[in-house]
């Protein structure tokens, strides 16, 4: 990395632009630049942002893009592939510890707590079960009222065999 942040340096100095003037054309602050141009991957927090800039710097420059990223991912698969499964695991250990504690220390509300997504399936189901019983008894109805009118009709019009 301290390869692609010298050619960075060099590149910007012979082309006879300032840190400055970089930082205001790329809106990075100097000292994310002087980082870059030093090689200090530990400074950056998020890998993803360094990577993001370094390649926003280059374009600036005029390097080629696809050069300097191949290079820092080459560089970043040999840092992350030195590193031992043991260290890994006191990493992990480390960070659930920190988890632990930060969740002891954590408050929160009803109106902002999580809550495990319920399966809606069965209440869809059984509201569909319901809205086909009402139908199911309308239709029953309408048809009993029908078929109790017809009856009514045809008595009424009976005149008693005269």
């Amino acid at each position: 990395m301290e390869d692609v942040g010298a050619s960075l340096k060099a590149t910007r100095e012979s082309s006879g632009v300032s840190l400055e003037e970089a930082s205001k054309d790329l809106s990075i602050p100097v000292i994310e630049l002087e980082q870059i141009e030093a090689g200090a991957v530990g400074a950056f927090e998020d890998i993803y942002v360094l990577k993001r800039e370094l390649i926003e710097y280059s374009r600036y420059l005029g390097l080629d893009v696809n050069q300097v990223t191949t290079e820092f991912n080459e560089y970043m698969f040999d840092f992350t592939s030195k590193m031992s499964m043991d260290d890994i695991a006191k990493a992990i250990q480390e960070k659930e510890e920190e988890e632990k504690e930060n969740e002891v220390l954590r408050v929160s509300s009803p109106y902002t707590k999580c809550y495990p997504k319920e399966k809606t399936l069965p209440y869809i189901l059984a509201g569909l079960g319901i809205v086909i019983l009402v139908i199911l008894a309308v239709v029953w109805s309408v048809s009993q009222i029908t078929i109790r009118s017809n009856k009514t009709n045809v008595i009424s019009y009976y005149d008693g065999g005269k």
